[in-house]
């Protein structure tokens, strides 16, 4: 199975180039609930973060309580795909906030957005506005091409 460092830099490049994606969690029932985000991801020094600004008082909030795991799946229309499964916590103090509110603000184009487009999302410390800290046990890269024509490579890593 290749490494992190081989699967990873793959991985940032497709998920930022497709930027929005389906993230699943685990409702407090055992059922399975998705909804589309947008997450920044970071390598760096062997190390891959994601981080997702939404909000703490959104029902995902007691969904990631019980359950504390997402899968985060990228797809586009040429059928390039990519999947983290993470294990992930809440980021809400005040300097944590501010950090990841600077992240997206300062982020490369097209994931980096001003948070404030969001409504009740006027500075960091707003009560609405949370991070989660995506933390990847297992990755999947698929480009299109090997799924339409057999070519290309599938790259997958887990912790």
């Amino acid at each position: 199975m290749p490494s992190l460092d081989a699967v990873a830099p793959t991985f940032v490049e497709m998920a930022h180039r497709i930027v929005w994606c389906t993230v699943a969690t685990v409702d407090t029932a055992g059922r399975a609930r998705s909804r589309i985000l947008h997450p920044i991801w970071e390598y760096d020094d062997g190390k891959l973060t994601g981080w997702i600004a939404t909000s703490p008082l959104s029902p995902k909030r007691a969904h990631i309580d019980a359950n504390p795991t997402v899968s985060v799946t990228y797809w586009d229309p040429s059928h390039d795909t990519c999947t983290a499964d993470c294990q992930v916590t809440w980021t809400l103090d005040d300097d944590s906030k501010r950090a990841a509110w600077t992240r997206f603000a300062e982020g490369p184009e097209p994931v980096g957005y001003d948070p404030r487009i969001v409504p009740g999302w006027d500075d960091p410390t707003a009560e609405g506005f949370g991070v989660l800290e995506l933390s990847p046990t297992y990755l999947r890269v698929m480009p299109g091409s090997l799924m339409v024509a057999g070519e290309g490579e599938l790259l997958t890593w887990r912790a």
